[in-house]
């Protein structure tokens, strides 16, 4: 049976009980088949070995982010945490918060957008529709403008549904499409500097996460660093008319 390369660690933000708070990192995928890195893979190589635990090693995956898409989430070391944990994602009784850096200088400084789309059968990527198509699911996400500068907006998002690529689809479909993001319109570039790792980054960054933790019952909330490329795009200080972005 072929031994698994040693990966790179998983960045733990925070281990609270069965609960592990990890920064991923754009590019990489949140779940991959057997063999392909992926950050689950990570996870469970990691515990292995920092655990000595023989056998295989359950991991929970209660939500995912885009391969593109970095920042925080949640994975989970047991079955009961797991069934809990996807139950709050399921019913949006949690709080996640993205920041996004994208194309042109928005007008309003807060707003609400509520499109219907759908994903596009067999296919990685989502589209708008009208609400009266069969596959039409109401996508509405809530942004507030953190800064602007150099034809370029920074957004802080709040999602109240959770649909496929909405962040993404509903930016670009707006004539805001997300630094990088070339499937849905972008013409400028973002991520590292060498260029076949910058097609698999887009500005678009899961900044905080917030549940109540499914064995304690208590409020977690953690936030994740920006990566490193994200000082290339020179973000200004946040505007005096913005709240914390934490907020």
């Amino acid at each position: 049976m072929a031994v698994q390369p040693k990966l790179p660690p998983p960045e733990i933000l925070l281990e609270q009980g069965a609960c592990l708070l990890i920064n991923k990192p754009g590019g990489l995928l949140t779940q991959g088949p057997p063999g392909i890195d992926s950050l689950e893979t990570r996870v469970k190589q990691f515990l292995k070995i920092r655990d000595a635990k023989p056998g295989k090693v359950y991991v929970g995956v209660p939500h995912r982010l885009d391969r593109p898409v970095s920042g925080v989430m949640v994975m989970v070391k047991n079955v009961r945490a797991a069934q809990r944990l996807s139950r709050q994602f399921r019913e949006r009784t949690l709080c996640k918060t993205y920041w996004a850096v994208v194309e042109g200088e928005l007008q309003q400084e807060r707003g609400t957008w509520q499109d219907w789309m759908r994903k596009l059968p067999d296919q990685a990527r989502s589209e708008i529709v009208s609400p009266d198509h069969p596959d039409a699911q109401k996508a509405i996400l809530h942004f507030h403008v953190l800064a602007k500068w150099a034809g370029r907006t920074w957004l802080k998002i709040n999602l109240e549904t959770g649909r496929t690529h909405q962040i993404r689809l509903q930016a670009s479909h707006h004539g805001h499409p997300i630094l990088g993001d070339e499937m849905y319109g972008s013409n400028l570039p973002f991520g590292p500097a060498t260029s076949d790792l910058r097609k698999r980054w887009i500005a678009l960054h899961s900044q905080t996460l917030e549940f109540e933790h499914p064995i304690s019952k208590e409020t977690v909330s953690q936030s994740a660093p920006l990566p490193a490329c994200w000082e290339s795009l020179e973000l200004p200080p946040i505007q005096e008319t913005s709240v914390s972005p934490d907020s």
